[in-house]
């Protein structure tokens, strides 16, 4: 029994670090090296950084993977668990239209739990001890999506078990979102802002994190604490004053 659970474990594990190697590894690959002398202009913030910055937030991504791992093994693949969880097996349970919409919610859901947990950790007395592992990278790189503290590891890790009891979720869409959340967290880290000039004032764009707003989290390491999303950021008046500033004279690069 114990065998097999670390047989899955495994490919679990191969499946996460896969993702996060290669993207990681392309991303970093096209900005920081082909295209870095022709871009270097547009760069958020104008220095690189170190290597032994890129090795650190490797090292705590790497060892955060090994924890989020865990996770299905102590919830889809125990059976004493998984029959009280809200995982499906055939899409044709709740139908199509519900398996697309879900996508959305998971993300609102995601991003609600990211922006209150993340202001927790914000916090004086958890500040030092869960999340400034993360805030290390005063200038972040892809590599950096997640490099986190174990304790903040499994914080993090906990929207997993919160899709697994809030609203049905179909085996693929574990994988497809989570998939799309590490793209998004390596743009978010990404060091370039791609969205185009006006993004942040227009009525789509007013709502969506985007690079230039979270990389001002790590350099000033208050407000903008959102995830996908600026609304509990502009509800709650977390919103850096200067974002929107900070935005176009990147983008006017």
């Amino acid at each position: 029994m114990m065998e097999i659970q670390f047989d899955k474990y495994f490919i679990v594990l191969q499946n996460i670090t896969t993702r996060y190697y290669l993207l990681g590894g392309l991303v970093f690959l096209l900005f920081y090296v082909v295209l870095k002398n022709k871009i270097v202009h547009k760069k958020i913030q104008s220095q690189f950084p170190k290597n032994t910055d890129y090795l650190r937030e490797i090292g705590y991504s790497t060892l955060t993977m090994l924890m989020f791992a865990f996770i299905p093994i102590l919830f889809i693949y125990n059976p004493a668990v998984k029959p009280h969880t809200t995982l499906f097996q055939n899409i044709t349970d709740y139908g199509w239209v519900y398996y697309f919409a879900a996508f959305p919610i998971m993300f609102v859901i995601h991003d609600t739990y990211f922006y209150w947990t993340h202001r927790v950790m914000h916090h004086k007395s958890l500040f030092n001890v869960m999340h400034l592992v993360h805030h290390k990278s005063t200038n972040p790189s892809p590599w950096a999506a997640y490099a986190f503290h174990p304790l903040e590891a499994i914080v993090e890790v906990g929207i997993f078990v919160v899709f697994l009891f809030t609203i049905p979720v179909h085996r693929s869409h574990i994988l497809i979102f989570f998939l799309l959340s590490i793209i998004y967290n390596m743009y978010g880290h990404l060091g370039w802002e791609l969205y185009p000039k006006g993004f942040s004032k227009n009525w789509f764009g007013k709502w969506i994190n985007t690079s230039v707003n979270h990389n001002q989290h790590h350099k000033y390491f208050k407000g903008n604490y959102g995830l996908y999303f600026l609304f509990w950021d502009r509800i709650m008046g977390t919103i850096r004053p200067d974002y929107d500033e900070a935005f176009e004279e990147v983008k006017s690069r």
